[in-house]
């Protein structure tokens, strides 16, 4: 894809990050006059907000039903068809981080501090006060959690996984920027560099930040009411303000030390923790009981899980507990895509799509059936029990609930403390990974694998801390709350586009897949015909160092790329040759800009390898070796033209120009061509 001549992203030359002035100032203004009207007419902003939310939800209920369900069943077609194997990155590309870390992140970014502000709440308020009458308490409390787990399942992880695997294929495979308005390319081009795109980015950018200062504020009302249950500190508006700095601080902190470090551990952290907790609660409970239970609830969800999607309770509504449910979670979840999307892309890059797909779906939701069921299930059969005052104060002081809960188990003591660590570090992974990627949609990077300075980390972060803190003040979280499900409309919209755009951007990635396999079928060997037996066996048993490596790229692969440029020219075509000389990435690439089409991208780069125990002596130079393999626009190729001679290099070359031109005949052909749809970007 090209990123073009576009005003936004002409900083790519350049070595410094510099602030995206529109989607940054269009957001701050909106988040200013937002908090201002929030603040100063408290009840007009929550009155207005309120309609706003009970006509969509009205309206647009069905619309919200339909398209979670789409969501999910797309990410699902697209993992188990052939587009499955295509890789959110280059082809060389693997992944940054292990199955368990990545799970801790996916885990801690997508659900947070609601996991466990609801594992007690719902529960308890769909047991005592279903949407409609569901028989004894037995049938009840089957249904409380059938609900719970759909509205925390995988309906909303499949939002974020749309989100996720659109934005880590226009950007890690295509060079676009890791920013929402880069999913629409395929269907509005250059355009979403103008307005198209500055708006989408800004909706974001404020989507993300109304979300996390409501869960902030919402979290912090919970927090405050902990620490007085365990050391008497007292509730009230003081004290959160002070809780609120000390979680901001400590979040600017954990984004500046960047996602391998701060983040990582942090989540591991929250993932350990709560996995205790859920143990404890498992087996000081009614073990048996609870494992009875939850074989049980993974039977009802898997067996009613398509019938619960469609059921919008057409004859019989309950529209109170639709709006406060599940069009709320619905609504939420998307409003929640684009900030939770961008970062599951973040750290997914090198993954396939299959990967990506079953691992955002799966692991979350393994857990999460696991958690809701194990402590939902227990908090029903203390109120099935008896503790009937217990079940009320949960749904009347939703804050509360986990705290009561613990106190009626053992060690409520030591519990009680781990629940308030998990929270207050819950709110740290959420404060951080936000200004992550809030600094990273308003800024211009200079390539889709670098992150925004640390200085626009800290400012993100206090900027959430701040509207947090002025809300708080001016009891405004609800109308802040309200306006993040709002929003939820227009992202469902921008989410269909999103599935036309990615759908355009596969079926072409699919079919150029195809034509290298027809046009190359053994391009490791190409260029090997010129050789005798014995050059040949020579280059197989060969362990060059880095100096050769150089050597090789000025003396043979350069020169070979001058020829066929001085060709191509002759044909009235523009090629450029780029020889980089950095000390540990010197390269040298061949682009021919084929205008509307997509241009040729030909690189020869050396890449290390550790030496092999069955290097001969007069072979082993050190404990490492280089190889220099092609890249193409989608990666790496996996193969070493290290020791063919210039005409060899040029062999190479012309076979993966032939490969690419035959791509393009074949996309030309395709029904509703699209031949502009990839034109990469600088790599």
């Amino acid at each position: 894809m090209s990123q073009g001549n576009n005003k936004d992203n002409d900083a790519e030359s350049e070595d410094k990050v510099r602030v995206n002035k529109i989607p940054f100032f269009g957001s701050v203004i909106g988040i200013i006059a937002f908090a201002l009207w929030a603040i100063a007419s408290t009840d007009s902003a929550s009155a207005i907000i309120g309609k706003a939310l009970t006509w969509i939800s009205s309206t647009f209920g069905w619309f919200y039903f339909l398209a979670i369900f789409v969501y999910l069943v797309f990410v699902i077609l697209i993992a188990v068809s052939p587009w499955g194997k295509i890789r959110l990155g280059q082809e060389h590309t693997r992944p940054e981080f292990n199955v368990i870390t990545w799970a801790a992140m996916l885990f801690a970014a997508g659900i947070g501090i609601d996991l466990i502000f609801f594992c007690i709440v719902e529960p308890v308020t769909q047991f005592m006060t279903p949407p409609v009458d569901v028989g004894a308490d037995g049938d009840a409390a089957r249904n409380a959690i059938q609900l719970t787990l759909f509205h925390w399942g995988l309906s909303g992880w499949g939002v974020y996984t749309l989100v996720g695997m659109s934005l880590a294929f226009f950007s890690y495979r295509h060079g676009l920027p890791l920013s929402i308005r880069s999913s629409l390319y395929p269907i509005f081009g250059k355009r979403i560099y103008g307005g198209i795109g500055h708006t989408v980015d800004i909706a974001a950018v404020l989507g993300t930040v109304f979300g996390i200062a409501t869960s902030l504020g919402i979290g912090l009302i919970q927090l405050n009411y902990g620490l007085n249950h365990v050391f008497g500190i007292p509730e009230g508006l003081t004290t959160q303000v002070v809780l609120a700095l000390v979680v901001i601080i400590f979040a600017a902190i954990s984004a500046v030390t960047g996602v391998e470090k701060g983040i990582r551990r942090l989540s591991e952290f929250n993932m350990l923790m709560a996995l205790l907790l859920m143990l404890f609660v498992l087996f000081v409970g009614d073990t048996r009981f609870l494992l009875n239970a939850l074989v049980l609830n993974i039977g009802d969800y898997v067996t009613s899980f398509v019938g619960m999607s469609f059921n919008t309770y057409a004859f019989d509504q309950p529209t109170e507990w639709l709006n406060a449910w599940t069009l709320f979670f619905w609504a939420w979840w998307i409003a929640w895509g684009p900030f939770v999307g961008m970062f599951l892309a973040r750290i997914s890059r090198g993954r396939t799509i299959a990967e990506f797909v079953a691992g955002t779906l799966l692991l979350p939701l393994s857990f999460m059936i696991v958690w809701m069921s194990v402590m939902g299930n227990s908090a029903i059969d203390m109120v099935m029990s008896g503790a009937q005052e217990f079940g009320q104060q949960a749904i009347d002081s939703p804050g509360s609930a986990i705290y009561m809960f613990l106190e009626r188990i053992p060690w409520a003591g030591l519990t009680t403390v781990l629940v308030s660590i998990l929270a207050f570090v819950f709110f740290i992974t959420s404060g951080d990974s936000g200004s992550l990627v809030l600094s990273n949609l308003t800024s211009v990077l200079k390539d889709p694998y670098s992150d925004a300075p640390a200085w626009m980390r800290i400012m993100w972060a206090a900027i959430i801390g701040l509207l947090t803190i002025a809300l708080l003040l001016a009891d405004g979280l609800t109308a802040l709350q309200s306006a993040v499900v709002v929003t939820g409309l227009p992202f469902a919209i921008v989410l269909c586009l999103m599935m036309v755009g990615l759908f355009k951007a596969l079926r072409v990635e699919g079919l150029k897949q195809q034509t290298a396999d027809a046009t190359l079928p053994n391009v490791s060997r190409a260029g090997e015909s010129g050789q005798n037996w014995t050059q040949r066996l020579q280059r197989f048993i060969s362990f060059p160092n880095q100096q050769q490596c150089r050597e090789f790229l000025e003396d043979v692969a350069k020169p070979a790329m001058e020829e066929v440029k001085k060709a191509l020219q002759e044909r009235d075509l523009d090629v450029n040759i780029i020889h980089s000389q950095e000390k540990d990435n010197e390269s040298v690439s061949l682009r021919v800009d084929l205008h509307s089409a997509q241009d040729f991208y030909y690189e020869l780069r050396p890449s290390q390898y550790s030496m092999p125990s069955f290097a001969t002596r007069s072979a082993k130079s050190g404990s490492t070796y280089y190889r220099v393999e092609p890249l193409l626009a989608e990666g790496g190729q996996g193969y070493d033209l290290m020791g063919y001679n210039k005409g060899q290099v040029i062999e190479d070359m012309l076979n993966q120009f032939e490969r690419h031109m035959h791509f393009l005949h074949a996309q030309r052909v395709q029904p509703g061509a699209d031949t502009n749809l990839f034109k990469p970007g600088n790599k």
